[in-house]
Order: structure tokens, then C-alpha cells, then sequence
């Protein structure tokens, strides 16, 4: 799924700006681009033979990207059922491999996004231009046509290399009122039919979607606060697509013996039993007979006892990893836990290394050849290269919502706040983490000297709040 993107304003002397900058010091963040790497980035890309430009695809984004993985057209087949045509970048038409572009890349390996600034895994000229999806351009693609029967089901997958033109840059919320109004185009409208019909396949074959409220960071007046947002419907059925597409891509690696997955091994039975005992704290009625997915779909992420469980349920996706396979010989797991089925990254490659990877295997797997030497020569290092890249990405998102929340806060040391409590720790029940109604701050607690009351509306006084220096704390009022 794709990660949230944090957007800011800060004035160069703010606090703000200041610990972000020592933040990207002491996480070594790549600074701007070597001249060899723009130079290259600027180089003509290998064009495809096959032209799909007639397509009129489209983009659905947040309104502020110019980073365009995606293009789709979505239509009813004759027969019945859907075709899905999902355009991606085709980064490795502009990468030399072994080039200082590819270096480059392999040596940020994700996108970073802080609140005040991105730095980008190819240089903008590239990421930002000449391979991003923008409208009315055309551009290389990587494009796949999937096959759906009336219940939404893949019956078959293609995947070729392309020339494609976007027609129109959209973004949620617009897409979401042309749904609801019933004034959006076919192409348009059909991203809920089809992607409502995927998210049934999901709840049947175990998987898993989150909607827990996110921190945002939003801009106003020439400053930065937080808000909690949950994402539209348009944003579930967009990332089905995706999901659609991942899953086709795992299956057509492990159909022809080498890949790269993404995996997620099944819980444990000890992580579920502790899900059970949290629901049964937050008074959520959770019957045997009724599956873990079952269960999620029916919470409201808007009720504060639900939001705590959907909190307490990201622990099961923890342990994510890559997963590479070669010459027939398939790992012992294969799946992604969440999604209940084979999966692969390969629709975000502007953004995510190992996304220009996989395409690359899946287009010869469809041609019926090997993969190219420098996919087979980079394969065994990829996963520990995405993992770290993984984890930092993931470090810059944690420690960025913890500066702007201790920005935020700095001169309200004292002050009492109203809360939800989202967290209790088993070995300290009296340490947790409290989700302020206002401002949208998610912070640890501690102090106390009782249990804290899980799921429980709570007053609490903000004890400690630096921007660099120390995270929110809050102690029971």
C-alpha cells in the first residue's frame, strides 16, 4: 500500500525545520544528485515498438503529485466481467544497468517524504518527468491487462511493454464526489464496481485492509498542524487495483520459477490470542465462528473503542519482508499474510527499487525467456537492500509525526488534554499510548499508578514536548 505523504511549510529558522534537518543528518538521507546522475537521467528513453496511446487512461493521486506510478482504464467486457489495463512507469527504459543512475538507486533504494521536503529515489527531471505518468504526455509503460469474470475474479493476465498517454490527472476526493453524484465517466465509476468486487474476494479468501485514522500533517497560514483523516472509499477501491496487479505479477513469477515476493508469514497463534483478549477489553464482540477479516470489516474506525482494536491489529503486519526465488526452486512461503494470497511490489517503481525488478521478471516470464543478466546478477542482494530502505523509510515517517507532534506542543507543557487510550503494555499496563481528540496527536503515556483503562476516554497533562530532542510524554491528569 502506498505510504502516507507528509507535506509542510516551515520557515528556515523554525524549530521545526531545524530538527527535520538534523533528522536527515543523523539517518545519512542522500543529499541532492551527483552531476553523472542528472546527466544520465536526462538521457533519451528506450521506446517500445507496441503503441496503447489510443487508451485513455487516467490517474488517481493526491492532488499535490507530480511522482505518477499508475495509469488505468477500466472496462465491461462483451461477455461479461471486467478488463483492468494498469500502465506503470518503465523506469528501466530510462536506467542504464551497472550506470551511475542504477548505483544511485540502489543506494536510496525508497522515497523519502518529510513534512518539508522529498528526496527522491531518481532525480525529479526523471521521477517527476520524463517517466512520470503525467497527463497528455507520452511515455513508456509497463502494461498489464487483466481479464476479470462478473464476480470480479483475474481469468487472465498479460503484460507487455507500451507507449501510453494519460488523459487526466485525478485525485480522490474529485473522483469520490463524481462516484457519489453518479456524474463520473464509465472508466471512472467502474473503479468502485470493480474494486468493491475485489474487496469481497478479500474478506473470502482471508485477507486483510486497515482503515485505521492517519495522522496528517496539513498546511495553513504559513504554519503546520495534524489532523486524523480516514481515507475515502476511492482510496480502498484505487489500491485494490494494485493489489490486483501484485497478486498477477506473484502468480506469473511462480508460475515461470524465479521472482522476487513480497511476504508476510501468518501470525502466530500467541499475536491472535492477544487480539482476542484486547477485544474483549474494548467490550467489541468477537465470535469464534466469525474470521479475523470478518471482524475488521465490521468496525468504524470513527468510534474510539474500534480505532484502539484497528490500532492494536497493525501488530499482526509486522515482519514483512522480500523474498527472492530462482530456477524453479519456489520458497517455503510464498504468500503475504494480509492479503491472504502470493503478492508482489511492482507498481510503484518510481518510488520503491525493487519494483523495477519484478516488472523486469514479469516481462519475461510473459515472453517465455529468462530475465536479463542484471536482474539475475542484482537478485540475491535486493532483499536486504529493500529491507533497509524499508526500514528507514519507515524510521523517517515515525520519527518526522514525532517532531511536528513535540513542534506542536512545546509551549503547552502542563496543559490537560482529552484522550482515547489506544495501548497498554502487557509486561506495564500502566504505560500505553493515548490518541488526543485534539490536536491529532498519538503519544506514549506514562506516570501512573494504575492500570490504564484501554479503549477509555482519559484526561491527560503533557508532561514533556522538545522538536529534536523529546517526544510527546503524557501522564494520566
Amino acid at each position: 500500500m502506498p505510504r502516507r505523504h507528509m507535506r509542510a511549510v516551515c520557515a528556515p529558522e523554525a524549530p521545526l525545520r531545524a530538527a527535520l534537518c538534523a533528522l536527515r543528518t543523523e539517518l545519512g538521507v542522500p543529499g541532492s544528485f551527483p552531476p553523472d546522475v542528472l546527466e544520465e537521467a536526462g538521457r533519451s528513453p528506450r521506446l517500445p515498438s507496441y503503441d496503447a496511446t489510443d487508451i485513455p487512461f487516467f490517474t488517481v493521486d493526491p492532488p499535490t503529485s507530480t511522482d505518477l506510478d499508475q495509469a488505468m482504464h477500466l472496462a465491461r467486457r462483451e461477455k461479461g466481467g471486467y478488463r483492468v489495463r494498469y500502465a506503470i512507469a518503465d523506469v528501466a527504459a530510462f536506467v542504464t544497468p551497472g550506470g551511475s543512475l542504477d548505483a544511485e538507486a540502489h543506494r536510496r533504494v525508497t522515497t523519502l517524504y518529510f513534512p518539508d521536503e522529498k528526496v527522491p529515489l531518481h532525480p525529479p527531471r526523471l521521477s517527476e518527468g520524463a517517466a512520470s505518468l503525467l497527463p497528455d504526455r507520452i511515455r513508456p509503460a509497463v502494461l498489464w491487462t487483466l481479464d476479470l469474470d462478473a464476480e470480479g475474479r483475474t481469468e487472465s493476465a498479460d503484460v507487455r511493454r507500451a507507449l501510453v498517454r494519460s488523459r487526466a490527472k485525478l485525485d480522490y476526493a474529485h473522483v469520490q464526489r463524481g462516484i457519489d453524484a453518479g456524474t463520473a465517466e464509465e472508466p471512472v465509476a467502474l473503479l468502485e464496481d470493480i474494486g468493491a468486487l475485489r474487496e469481497r474476494l478479500e474478506v473470502e479468501r482471508g485477507g486483510i485492509s486497515l482503515n485505521v485514522p492517519e495522522q496528517e500533517i496539513v498546511e495553513g497560514d504559513g504554519t503546520c498542524a495534524l489532523a486524523y483523516r480516514a481515507p475515502l472509499p476511492a482510496e480502498g477501491w484505487n489500491a485494490q487495483i494494485s493489489l490486483l496487479t501484485g497478486m498477477a505479477a506473484a502468480e506469473l513469477m511462480l508460475a515461470h520459477g524465479t521472482g522476487v515476493l513480497r511476504t508476510l508469514p501468518a501470525a502466530p497463534d500467541g499475536a491472535v490470542g492477544r487480539l482476542r483478549r484486547t477485544a474483549r477489553a474494548l467490550r467489541i464482540d468477537w465470535p469464534h465462528h466469525v474470521s479475523y477479516a470478518q471482524l475488521i470489516r465490521s468496525l468504524d474506525p470513527h468510534r474510539p473503542h474500534h480505532a484502539a482494536f484497528l490500532q492494536e491489529c497493525t501488530t499482526l503486519l509486522r515482519g514483512a519482508g522480500y523474498t527472492v526465488f530462482r530456477d524453479g526452486l519456489l520458497p517455503e512461503v510464498t504468500s503475504h499474510a494480509a492479503v491472504a494470497a502470493p503478492y508482489a511490489h511492482c507498481t510503484a517503481p518510481l518510488r520503491r527499487l525493487g519494483d523495477r525488478y519484478a516488472a523486469e521478471i514479469c516481462l519475461a516470464a510473459a515472453e517465455g525467456r529468462q530475465p536479463p543478466e542484471w536482474v539475475l546478477t542484482a537478485l540475491d542482494a535486493l532483499p536486504k537492500e529493500m529491507a533497509e530502505g524499508t526500514r528507514r523509510a519507515g524510521t523517517v515517517e515515525r520519527e518526522c509525526v514525532d517532531i511536528v507532534e513535540a513542534a506542536l506542543l512545546k509551549d503547552r507543557v502542563g496543559d490537560l488534554f482529552e484522550a482515547c487510550v489506544v495501548d497498554v503494555q502487557d509486561h506495564d499496563p500502566t504505560v500505553g499510548t493515548v490518541q488526543l481528540v485534539s490536536p491529532a496527536v498519538v503519544a506514549r503515556i506514562e506516570g501512573g499508578r494504575s492500570r490504564l483503562p484501554l479503549g477509555e476516554h482519559l484526561r491527560v497533562r503533557l508532561t514533556a514536548a522538545n522538536p529534536g530532542t523529546t517526544k510527546a510524554r503524557f501522564a494520566p491528569a
